[in-house]
């Protein structure tokens, strides 16, 4: 984005009025003031009450009365974070990532992503903006706790680690190789599914098919495709360090795929996975 726009001061109008008197253009009064010729002729042309004569105390005021309008009317703090808000969401950037390049491309301002998500799903609703979300849903969903199993003592799953044991690299994002995997499914009645694995830290995302939904099929997709991946690391600095998955039947021969790729395996607490969110988004996006 271009540099950020300031308004005219009270002072800039007065020496705008003093060049205009003694017979100045447009266009030598924005140089001497170093403005565009365009904001001196709009000011001209918006802060005169009635057509009268270019007085800079009521232009002043004119201006001042139409800023506090503008952000009154517009929901998201003022106009311009308003508009660079409805610009790219139309651009398709998420509410998190607007709100971070906001107070790089604008310095000075700021606005948080629940802001923004509560103006597409309030005040912005009429303008259908979650059409340019990453899931577009039309209704807000959000946590409520309500409906949530309780926490079973142990997983269903022989030998599973907890990911209680994950080390703190792969919690904080912090390190590459720290992967997520699970099955994408379709229609019950459809054997075959989706094997999505994800980087946590990249968000690289490594897509394959898989005949049906048992263990054994999607041991076999993990192998060559993570397999491939780990021939590419430099020595003494694997690319794949561990695996984070579910309780789902599809992974009970965890163990062999540990030992193959020489990697930890770890397991989600039972009903609990948003604790493999990379991968959980990563489906919702497919």
């Amino acid at each position: 984005m271009g540099s950020q726009y300031k308004q005219l001061t009270l002072e800039e109008r007065e020496r705008i009025y003093a060049l205009k008197e003694q017979g100045k253009s447009s266009r030598d009064i924005a140089e001497i003031l170093k403005r565009n010729h365009r904001t001196i002729a709009r000011e001209y042309k918006r802060n005169r009450y009635a057509g009268q004569e270019y007085i800079p105390c009521k232009a002043q005021e004119m201006s001042d009365k139409r800023t506090r309008t503008q952000r009154t009317n517009a929901p998201l703090k003022n106009l311009q974070v308003f508009l660079y808000v409805r610009v790219h969401l139309r651009m398709r950037w998420s509410p998190e990532i607007i709100a971070g390049r906001l107070k790089v491309d604008i310095p000075g301002e700021s606005i948080t992503p629940e802001t923004i998500y509560q103006y597409i799903y309030g005040k912005g609703k009429k303008y259908k903006l979650h059409k340019y979300l990453t899931k577009s849903h039309k209704k807000r969903r959000i946590k409520t706790g309500r409906g949530v199993h309780k926490e079973r003592a142990h997983s269903r799953i022989p030998n599973a680690v907890s990911i209680d044991k994950r080390p703190t690299k792969a919690n904080n994002r912090a390190q590459v190789g720290h992967f997520e995997t699970d099955l994408m499914e379709g229609i019950r009645s459809t054997k075959t599914a989706l094997s999505v694995t994800v980087d946590r830290k990249t968000r690289y995302a490594i897509i394959s098919k898989v005949k049906d939904k048992t263990a054994k099929n999607k041991q076999k997709v993990l192998q060559i495709t993570l397999k491939t991946i780990q021939s590419l690391k430099r020595v003494g600095k694997p690319i794949v360090r561990s695996i984070t998955t579910d309780n789902g039947s599809e992974n009970t021969n965890h163990q062999e795929l540990s030992q193959e790729l020489k990697v930890p395996i770890y397991f989600c607490h039972p009903y609990h996975s948003w604790e493999k969110g990379s991968v959980e988004n990563m489906i919702g996006r497919v």
